[in-house]
């Protein structure tokens, strides 16, 4: 620890080697679940559906990355897209985020489109995995010097294994690749009852089976163990080479 940045990393590596903490956080984290704990918060007024431990990472994340563009695949209320928006507004400079969403229903599209952060927010409406979306979403992105981008749609291994093929060569240098909702593989199946994903079948699992294949990319362990309650154990993926 130096005198200019409290944050002690040999601290922070015995607390995520503490097992009993770990379990005790994993125990919080599976009980918050049952009163579903994210859709306690809103950003700018915009129901933001996190926990707010992992905005305080992607805040972190996008003051030292500085992106010019944050593409986020899975909208919702729009949260997060105003988050991420308002953050590069306080940055500076011509940041951007692009929303992908497979269906924007009117009303958000309306609240994202009036917000006070519309200036710095593209919506692109479609699959996020299908051709043209992906191409349209490339345009957008292309010239950009620094690209950030956040999985946060369909959880199933497939469709987010499809994403990771399509955005991770968007994703630059030094900058981070952000897959939400890993936390389902460690989770009590019987939370995420009747959706399409579920333990052995979900991002975390996708995430395992893209890291097998590539060396860009590997997962930021200190920024997992601060965290202790995140809803993204090892999705926090940092590109380290070209």
């Amino acid at each position: 620890m130096n005198a200019h940045d409290p944050k002690n990393p040999e601290l922070i590596a015995r607390m995520a080697a503490d097992g009993t903490l770990r379990q005790l956080s994993r125990q919080w984290f599976d009980r918050s679940c049952e009163y579903r704990y994210s859709y306690n918060f809103r950003w700018m007024g915009r129901p933001i559906i996190q926990y707010p431990q992992d905005m305080i990472a992607m805040q972190e994340i996008l003051w030292e990355v500085r992106p010019d563009v944050v593409i986020e695949t899975g909208i919702a209320h729009g949260g997060s897209l105003v988050y991420y928006a308002s953050l590069l507004e306080l940055i500076g400079g011509p940041g951007r985020v692009i929303g992908v969403d497979i269906e924007i229903r009117p009303h958000n599209r309306v609240a994202i489109e009036t917000h006070p952060m519309a200036r710095r927010i593209t919506l692109v409406e479609g699959s996020s995995v299908a051709s043209d979306v992906v191409n349209e979403v490339r345009r957008l992105a292309a010239g950009a010097r620094t690209v950030l981008v956040v999985l946060d749609s369909n959880h199933s291994h497939a469709h987010v294994l499809q994403e990771l093929e399509a955005y991770a060569p968007l994703v630059t240098r030094g900058s981070y690749l952000v897959v939400f909702d890993t936390v389902v593989e460690d989770m009590d199946p019987a939370l995420v009852a009747g959706r399409p994903w579920s333990r052995g079948d979900n991002a975390k699992t996708a995430v395992h089976a893209f890291l097998q294949t590539t060396k860009r990319f590997e997962v930021d362990r200190e920024l997992e163990g601060k965290l202790l309650l995140t809803v993204a154990p090892d999705g926090y993926l940092r590109r380290v080479a070209d």
